[in-house]
């Protein structure tokens, strides 16, 4: 049997610090590992390490099990917790923390015009990372996408049609599952029992899912042959995403329910959709300004003129003044990407460079060293 490490150590915390130091620790920590904060590669090793720091938090943030922690040490407190010990969707009683510590990290990281998850969301969190309840009816899985978008599409917004492969409530049985529901004769339709063990601290009860109907508080006398119980079945779905300008590479937007439907009429996950920026062959994206270079001719350098200027939603024409030098910046303002949080756009910055002809006919070579003899060499 593996050794469990240390809690203090886990959350990289001394014993004499109070509440305050274990819930920052926590805070920074559960930020860090947080799955969704985390590549696909890493989700998994993410998770598990989200896990232990629960853990570790649930004892220590709590006296009482913090003075059996510090007097037994894991023995002490391994019998608070059920069978198999510390399982995050029936041990961990500070769910409440959980919207303070991740600070919606599941939800609207654009703010503004984005809905954000209600202060009761942080239970669907535990159930999409955990595995919820242990009901029958446990809320879906989420789904993660990745959008790519193209620098026109931030700059303005844009709603984007995806076709998905997600579970959906089964049309044949209507998500329940099958017919002839009756109620679970063992835990009387609550979908839970009691369950009592013995612990060297006396008699411990526990309330789990009830193993006769797996929670869910029915039983089916006859299994839906199309979802084979389980209420739901794989499709393909067409969804529309509307995604706001001035979003940025790994910025996300949470659909609420639009992610894999629960088991046995279980509530759905969320449907996270990922940003990616597509490289520009003109433009660099400078935060909400655009950058690009433009080559403009010698004449058009010394004695001015317009040229044309391409932009994201066209080429404009753009006013070169007199004299005008090699790496000067001419602002094109409102020309640049939307802000997520005002109604202002940024510019596009226009560097020139002066172009120098590679080859030049006779003609050419002397007209030039006639002008350097008039400009005495100053150029």
């Amino acid at each position: 049997m593996a050794t469990k490490k240390d809690y203090y150590d886990i959350l990289g915390i001394n014993k004499n610090v109070g509440p305050d130091e274990i819930k920052t620790a926590y805070r920074k920590l559960a930020r860090k590992y947080h799955p969704d904060m985390n590549s696909e590669s890493e989700k998994k090793a993410a998770e598990e390490k989200f896990k232990e720091l629960s853990e570790a938090y649930e004892v220590l943030i709590d006296p009482k099990k913090k003075q059996m922690y510090d007097q037994y040490g894991h023995q002490g407190v391994d019998q608070q917790f059920g069978p198999g010990g510390f399982d995050f969707s029936r041990d961990f009683t500070h769910s409440g923390d959980i919207e303070d510590i991740l600070g919606n990290l599941l939800g609207n990281l654009f703010g503004g015009g984005f809905s954000r998850r209600a202060s009761g969301d942080s239970d669907s969190v535990i159930n999409r990372i955990f595995g919820g309840g242990g009901g029958g009816n446990r809320r879906g899985s989420d789904l993660r996408i990745n959008i790519q978008l193209t620098l026109k599409e931030i700059a303005n917004g844009v709603t984007k049609k995806i076709k998905i492969k997600k579970y959906e409530k089964c049309k044949t049985c209507g998500g329940i599952g099958g017919k002839g529901l009756k109620t679970c004769p063992k835990c009387g339709g609550s979908g839970r029992v009691k369950q009592v063990t013995s612990t060297i601290f006396g008699q411990m009860m526990n309330v789990v899912a009830c193993p006769e109907c797996e929670g869910r508080g029915k039983i089916i006398s006859e299994r839906c042959n199309e979802c084979r119980g389980s209420g739901i079945a794989e499709n393909i779905a067409t969804v529309a995403i509307k995604i706001p300008g001035g979003v940025k590479a790994g910025n996300y937007i949470s659909l609420r329910g639009q992610g894999n439907a629960g088991r046995n009429g279980g509530t759905s996950g969320d449907l996270i959709a990922v940003i990616d920026e597509q490289k520009n062959d003109i433009f660099e994206r400078r935060d909400g300004n655009i950058f690009m270079k433009l080559p403009i001719s010698f004449s058009v350098a010394a004695l001015g003129g317009k040229v044309e200027v391409p932009t994201l939603d066209g080429k404009v024409s753009m006013r070169i003044p007199r004299g005008t030098q090699s790496g000067k910046i001419f602002k094109l303002r409102g020309k640049g990407l939307a802000n997520l949080n005002n109604y202002r756009k940024g510019d596009e910055l226009v560097e020139v460079s002066v172009r120098v002809p590679e080859k030049l006919s006779s003609e050419a070579e002397k007209t030039i060293k006639e002008l350097s003899q008039l400009l005495n060499d100053e150029y």
